[in-house]
Parts: C-alpha cells; sequence; structure tokens
C-alpha cells in the first residue's frame, strides 16, 4: 500500500468508527429500555443494520481509494 493510500483511508476508517460506536451506544440502549422483548429486538435490528451498511461503505471506499478512483464523479 502507498503510503499516500494510507493517508486517505484513515479520515474514513476514523469516522466510520464513530458511527459504528454511535450505533453500538444506540443498540445498548433500545436493548435496555423496558419494553417487551419483541419490541427490543426489534429496535435493536435498525442499528445493526446501519452498522452492516457502514462497514460496507467502508470497505467499498478503501477500494476505490486503493484502486485509485478518488473521485466518484468521474463515473458520471
Amino acid at each position: 500500500m502507498k503510503a499516500e493510500h494510507g493517508k486517505k483511508i484513515v479520515a474514513p476508517a476514523i469516522i466510520a468508527g464513530l458511527i459504528l460506536f454511535y450505533y453500538f451506544l444506540f443498540l445498548v440502549a433500545c436493548l435496555c429500555i423496558p419494553i417487551p422483548l419483541g419490541f427490543r429486538l426489534l429496535f435493536g435490528i435498525v442499528p445493526l443494520a446501519f452498522m452492516g451498511v457502514t462497514v460496507f461503505v467502508l470497505v467499498e471506499r478503501i477500494q476505490e481509494i486503493r484502486s485509485g478512483e478518488e473521485d466518484d464523479l468521474s463515473k458520471y
């Protein structure tokens, strides 16, 4: 990995880490509220889905940076 690619990957990784931390806290809060278990699990699925999407987008962004295509507007 080139040094310039490493620098460009740091920012998306940090932002994704912060977002994942936020969704994790939200998940814990959803599971701790005093409502029936079915509703807690239903409300807990949403942050889990968002966490999955965040990881997917981060992996795509890292692949774009490594392939040299840093500007998405060039596709259009």
